[in-house]
């Protein structure tokens, strides 16, 4: 009975522990608010959270940030980037090595392997895998778990209800084996027409699998396992146990980076097989999730409603900290760890959190490890220091607080149809007049204030394609974008709107009219409506052609039919953005390649800019290994992409992420996911700092009994005053 007191104390309470943080006032020593089911200050586990369900956590089909997240703390791929170098640099994760490409011309001969990409008929990857890497305990790796009923399947809801696991060593079949899931039909991987276009044999592998996978389930039902181990791909081999070969057609010197992907890390064909039992589907029993990988952590708890939690794998092998870094990470103190075993944490738990203010209110008192800004609280952490940079709050510097910064490897841009007659280049006759109403609207558009704006700052303005991070982007006044900026006083200045006037005016257009006919000059822009927000962004979108005398009219509508006008090249103007795939300059220049154009080949060549010169210029520096020669050409590329304008380059935006001063090693990166196995935990200090956080205040409690107690009290002396009168008066 005095428990069910206490917990029913405890949780009358509770409201006023929470609002410890704001009065500052304590009145018990126990924290008493803990969010979790037991007790969480002490413990090894970093707590986290997430806003979107992942979709995906099957390595063949996840390809979006909130599903990286997870997948790749669980499987580990051949390579991986390096946590702290930049620019950024590949390293082995279950490779022993990142290997160099062999190179043979037509006839079979090996070149060398400097070969130009016009000599080189194969690239030849050989990939040797650490022996002795185990796979996380798994209920597949049991032998009578993959002979299983409908009905011995039926009591079976999660992956803890089978009471047999095992586990077995990481060979090189394993990697060749999800190659192959990607070209099955069932898994309908996203980059499997991509990777077709390069491994050779892929797409005929995909296109024989098909027809094997119609006739098993002609034979043995719809959901009869396919087992891939007997079918082969002509550019995919096993060469030993440890070592596995790629063979890509041409020179591709990217394809390393996508081996740094989870779609290439190693499934066992016996998690294909005891997912693909009848009943598994039905009780969400796959690999979207319950993942089964050699990396440092596993998904041990799967609520994508509400939560989910990652344990340390017992079988991993444990990876050394980093030793090295850039400039100033030792300094920082973010190399003590050099040489240890990781990972530092032995348990992570996601909480699905829907709404920005709770997230952040529970981050303040310690509940959450780290936390991204919101525009709601932004000035609640972040000020401008005196050169305008970000600075934390004084409130958040007095909590220890860290603010961690990086620019992201994204370009958002302002895109020109190459197809319109007004804004576009595609006709010999106009072009001088169309690029210079580009570069007049180029100026016109101030990204500085859209970044202040829109972006509390978050932001740099673009000068080219490539964003930083990425070989053959330019520091400083080398990468001034000449047409829209002058170099004053060691910084960039945009060029005066006066200078804008003149070239639309040169365009043929003094005063925003047209000289032939005196009309408008009237200017379409395409958007997806994305709800209440957007009115005040195409409100300074109308305001920045104002400037010039030019009418903005846009043209708002959902989504997929944006998408679609845009993929037939039905508009003439439209914003998009681009995330980096891999720290290489092609993931951004194929963006402008005239073959690429959507129009014609639905290419992600959105504003179908066409230039001979671009393109072989491209075709050229993207099978070039990184060094000088390739960045003269680079230079020269972005030189060309600016004179001819086909997108204003827009801005590319900056993350800002919090975290506490109990998390320890922590250091943005763009490229890698990967990043919770290097965290780690004080965790003696978050305890500390919670209950310094989260007192919670009595007084309220008791002064309500105490008040309660007095109205008792003048209450009974009312009534015996009354029974005293009226006995009196009888």
């Amino acid at each position: 009975m005095l428990r069910i007191v206490t917990a029913r104390l405890k949780a009358f309470l509770a409201p006023a522990c929470m609002g410890a943080v704001l009065l500052g006032a304590s009145g018990c020593g126990e924290v008493w608010n803990d969010p979790y089911a037991r007790p969480s200050g002490e413990d090894n586990t970093l707590y986290t959270s997430f806003s979107q369900r992942p979709k995906h956590l099957d390595p063949a089909k996840s390809y979006t940030a909130d599903e990286a997240e997870f997948v790749a703390q669980i499987y580990e791929p051949p390579f991986q980037y390096h946590y702290y170098k930049r620019p950024y640099e590949l390293m082995p994760a279950a490779a022993t090595e990142v290997p160099r490409p062999r190179y043979y011309d037509k006839d079979g001969r090996e070149l060398a392997g400097d070969a130009p990409a016009s000599s080189v008929a194969r690239s030849v990857y050989d990939i040797r895998i650490r022996p002795g890497i185990r796979y996380a305990p798994h209920p597949a790796f049991v032998e009578a778990n993959r002979k299983l009923t409908r009905d011995a399947v039926a009591g079976k809801y999660r992956l803890s209800d089978f009471a047999d696991t095992g586990t077995r060593e990481l060979v090189a079949e394993d990697f060749v084996y999800q190659i192959k899931r990607l070209a099955q039909p069932r898994v309908n991987s996203p980059i499997f027409s991509h990777m077709a276009d390069y491994i050779i044999g892929l797409k005929a592998f995909g296109d024989r699998l098909k027809a094997e996978v119609k006739k098993i389930e002609a034979r043995d039902g719809k959901d009869a396992w396919v087992d891939l181990r007997p079918h082969s791909i002509e550019g995919v081999e096993v060469v030993d146990r440890h070592t596995y070969r790629i063979t890509v057609d041409g020179k591709y010197p990217q394809f390393i980076y996508w081996l740094a992907m989870a779609f290439f890390a190693p499934i066992p064909w016996e998690a294909d097989q005891f997912y693909a039992q009848p009943g598994m589907a039905e009780r969400n029993l796959t690999l979207d999730w319950y993942p089964v990988g050699t990396g440092p952590y596993m998904l041990s708890e799967n609520d994508p409603n509400a939560r989910m939690v990652m344990t340390r794998n017992p079988n991993f092998r444990g990876e050394p900290f980093p030793a090295e870094g850039e400039a100033g990470d030792a300094a920082a103190g973010l190399l003590k760890d050099a040489g240890k075993p990781m990972p530092f944490i032995d348990r992570v738990v996601f909480t699905r959190e829907k709404e920005s203010i709770p997230y952040w209110n529970k981050f303040l008192q310690g509940y959450y490890d780290n936390s991204g800004i919101s525009s709601d609280t932004f000035d609640q952490a972040i000020k401008a220091g005196g050169e305008g940079e970000a600075t934390l709050t004084a409130a958040m510097e007095a909590r220890g607080i860290r603010l961690n910064t990086s620019t992201a490897t994204t370009s958002f841009y302002l895109a020109f149809n190459w197809r319109d007659p007004v804004v576009g280049g595609s006709d010999p006759k106009t072009a001088e007049r169309t690029r210079k109403l580009r570069h007049a609207i180029s100026i016109a558009l101030d990204f500085e204030e859209f970044i202040s704006i829109f972006m509390n700052g978050r932001g740099i303005p673009g000068q080219g394609p490539i964003p930083p991070g990425i070989f053959g982007f330019r520091e400083g006044r080398e990468s001034v974008n000449p047409v829209v900026y002058d170099w004053k006083n060691g910084r960039a200045e945009r060029k005066a709107i006066a200078h804008a006037k003149k070239l639309l005016a040169e365009a043929g257009y003094p005063d925003g009219r047209d000289a032939r006919t005196g009309a408008p000059l009237v200017l379409y822009l395409d958007a997806a409506d994305r709800g209440p927000g957007d009115k005040a962004r195409f409100d300074w979108y109308r305001k920045q052609f104002a400037k010039i005398d030019v009418q903005l009219e846009i043209r708002g509508t959902d989504w997929n039919r944006f998408q679609e006008k845009i993929r037939k090249g039905n508009t003439q103007m439209f914003f998009l953005g681009w995330n980096a795939d891999y720290p290489d300059p092609e993931n951004f220049l194929f963006l402008l390649y005239g073959p690429n154009a959507a129009a014609k080949s639905d290419g992600e060549n959105k504003a179908n800019y066409s230039n001979p010169e671009f393109d072989r210029l491209f075709d050229e520096v993207k099978a070039m290994d990184n060094g000088p020669e390739r960045q003269a050409l680079m230079d020269r590329i972005l030189r060309l992409l600016q004179e001819d304008a086909p997108w204003v380059w827009g801005f590319h935006p900056k993350s800002y992420g919090l975290s506490h001063a109990w998390i320890r090693n922590g250091k943005p990166n763009q490229m890698a996911n990967n990043g919770i196995k290097y965290q780690r935990i004080d965790a003696a200090l978050r305890a500390q700092k919670r209950a310094e956080w989260n007192r919670p205040v009595v007084w309220p409690f008791f002064l309500l009994v105490a008040a309660m107690g007095l109205l008792a009290w003048a209450g009974v002396r009312y009534w015996r005053r009354s029974e005293s009168a009226v006995a009196i008066s009888a």
